[in-house]
């Protein structure tokens, strides 16, 4: 005698719920030969649901040996279970179980998806079938757009499409009409005439008994089996050729299939966007300002020189202070003999209050010497600058910035007129370019320049600096030439009662404390994309609770959990991936907006860009995989019996 294509030897199903327990099917043994057309009858709650999922490969049994073919499939794994019903089982399903969001052609084609059939080949076999099934033009239509009548045949050629041996057909006429469901069972008796084996599962006398044998089962046992029909049967089937579906195009497809799902849900998918948009934008439009500001220190620092050597009165370690009386003319002097030295320029400052008629401004007072044009990259707009001869007769004349300038003598010109430097009159002989603030925010143009001579005169008192600046050639090493500053001065002074800084140094600092205000923009930034990475989780656990159903479907299909993983895995890489191009795109706008609004200085790189697009795929990939791993682990019975 043949092999039995499916044979259960004391086959039992228990449910438990706490110390309670169903037993659904008793001690079933049934053998099914191939070609046979077998009813399965039975009223609600007879177990013949809970055979057929099993038969199926849906459910396991709790007692008992499954045989397909001879092969005991209890201990198989979910994806060899998976290849099973893939290639061996076609299911028709009383509520057909069509998946909403894809139309007709794309619900037949999608087992062959999942048994690596190519696109074209499986495409033309689904459109076939369709034929075949009078819905030629129906095949662009969603489910909700045919009948029930149409669903159930979409359902049949769903199940066909992979030319399996074995069409369990469950209740496949319980939701129709009388007429739709004769032309379901006349398909039915067709395709048993091709070849197949049909198990019909019903719990309608006049249905079951169009088929060849009958087997009722009440309570979980067979009670009745008209027994094994001997018949002839076409076992020369067109086979469909299958193959190991690659990444790229099993890819390409969960891309397609979450499209379809994100457009189904369109208002919803929108809102989950927005968090990931947001995140992305404010990365961008953050990193860009905290760049901006970088650079706009960065060019303030340069514009005064990179070569330019700073020394300045107090003991290392202690605060610079321009009260503190350690540095003196003849220390300029001494330090302008130094190889290397092509300007230096002693500095000493105060803050005053500057009037003009009856106009009072306090503003900072600086004596210097020529050489401060150099050192200090100063020019003037009007008039000139402080000379030599204004330095030697000392001269009462002020050289006034901007600010102090605009303040004063508002739309009139300044030069030739006399301010109040204290109590003494100096005379306005020019008036400086506009520098604005500088690396510290303080105003650059509310100064007024004196030569020094006249500062120690007139308005300083005691003869010390606030500072001395040096200007050094490009061909010097600036660290060479401090160390020889730092000796000389303290075999001058006997000790090191100052300090010797660099330009470079100071933009090492300045670049540092921007560095760690951009992190801390990023970080905020980067928060509010984490919270929509957690958007993204909620949301695709939402969508597997309403989605278990198509869940079930796509099991029953064939898909494996490696199939379900990727699908919802990549649903969520496809919002977080729009999310991210669309974050950028705003991150770019609000960054020139906010720079064309409020002259904010804004420089985009491309790192902030791509870091922020990559970290909202990573945080797809992170927060979709939760949901997923839970889709990819829902049982198929349970699934499937989902509302």
């Amino acid at each position: 005698m043949k092999t039995p294509l499916l044979k259960l030897n004391h086959i039992s199903r228990v449910f438990r719920n706490g110390s309670e327990s169903l037993r659904a099917l008793d001690d079933i043994n049934l053998e099914i030969h191939r070609g046979e057309f077998i009813a399965i009858i039975g009223q609600s709650g007879s177990g013949k649901s809970t055979l057929m999922n099993i038969l199926g490969c849906l459910d396991r049994q709790d007692e008992g040996d499954y045989m397909i073919n001879g092969d005991n499939v209890a201990t198989l794994p979910a994806d060899e279970l998976a290849v099973l019903r893939r290639d061996t089982f076609g299911f028709v399903f009383q509520r057909y179980n069509l998946m909403s969001n894809i139309n007709a052609l794309e619900n037949v084609e999608l087992p062959a998806i999942y048994a690596g059939v190519p696109k074209t080949e499986r495409r033309d076999r689904a459109s076939f079938l369709l034929n075949q099934l009078g819905l030629g033009d129906r095949q662009e239509h969603k489910p909700n757009q045919l009948s029930g009548g149409q669903q159930q045949r979409v359902s049949i050629a769903r199940a066909l499409v992979n030319q399996p041996s074995i069409i369990l057909a469950d209740e496949p006429t319980g939701a129709l009409d009388s007429q739709s469901g004769e032309d379901v069972m006349a398909i039915l008796e067709d395709l048993h005439k091709q070849g197949h084996t049909i198990i019909l599962i019903t719990h309608e006398k006049d249905i079951a008994e169009r088929a060849e044998r009958i087997v009722q089962i009440k309570d979980g046992r067979v009670i009745e089996d008209s027994g094994l029909v001997t018949s002839s049967f076409n076992d020369n089937k067109e086979t469909v050729a299958r193959g190991q579906q690659d990444l790229v195009s099993e890819f390409s497809e969960s891309v397609k299939m979450a499209w379809r799902a994100l457009r189904a849900n369109l208002f919803r998918s929108i809102l989950t966007l927005l968090g990931v948009v947001i995140g992305v934008a404010a990365v961008v439009t953050m990193m860009a300002i905290g760049n901006g500001s970088r650079q706009e220190v960065i060019d303030q620092i340069a514009s005064m020189g990179t070569n330019i050597i700073s020394v300045m009165p107090g003991a290392p370690g202690n605060r610079p202070s321009g009260d503190i009386a350690t540095l003196v003319r003849d220390d300029a002097a001494l330090l302008s003999t130094l190889d290397g030295v092509t300007a230096v320029s002693p500095e000493r400052s105060t803050r005053t209050t500057v009037r003009y008629g009856a106009t009072d401004f306090r503003t900072s007072i600086e004596g210097i010497q020529p050489e401060n044009a150099t050192t200090q990259n100063r020019s003037v707009s009007s008039g000139r600058y402080i000379s030599e001869s204004d330095i030697i007769s000392y001269a009462p004349v002020i050289v006034l910035g901007k600010t102090v300038a605009d303040t004063l003598f508002s739309d009139k010109d300044p030069l030739g007129e006399y301010v109040l430097v204290g109590n003494i009159p100096f005379e306005v002989i020019g008036v400086l370019n506009e520098k604005g603030a500088n690396t510290f925010g303080s105003d650059q143009d509310s100064v007024g320049l004196v030569p020094l001579t006249t500062g120690f005169a007139r308005l300083f008192g005691r003869q010390y600096l606030s500072t001395i600046q040096l200007q050094f050639s490009n061909e010097v090493d600036p660290d060479v030439l401090m160390e020889q500053i730092r000796q000389t001065l303290v075999q001058q002074h006997g000790l090191e009662d100052f300090q010797v800084r660099s330009t470079s140094s100071l933009m090492e600092m300045a670049t540092a404390t921007q560095n760690t205000l951009t992190l801390l923009l990023g970080s905020v930034a980067a928060i509010s994309l984490l919270v929509g990475g957690i958007g993204v989780m909620n949301i695709m656990l939402v969508n597997v609770t309403e989605r278990t159903r198509e869940i079930g479907v796509r099991m029953a299909t064939g898909a494996k959990r490696r199939n379900i993983l990727l699908q919802f895995n990549t649903e969520a890489l496809v919002i977080c991936g729009i999310g991210g191009i669309t974050g950028v795109l705003i991150g770019l706008l609000a960054g020139l907006g906010l720079q064309y609004i409020t002259a904010t200085e804004v420089v985009f790189t491309a790192e902030p860009a791509l870091l922020a697009f990559f970290s909202s795929v990573l945080t797809g990939l992170l927060f979709g995989y939760l949901p997923a791993r839970k889709a990819a682990n829902l049982n198929p019975v349970a699934a499937l019996a989902s509302q």
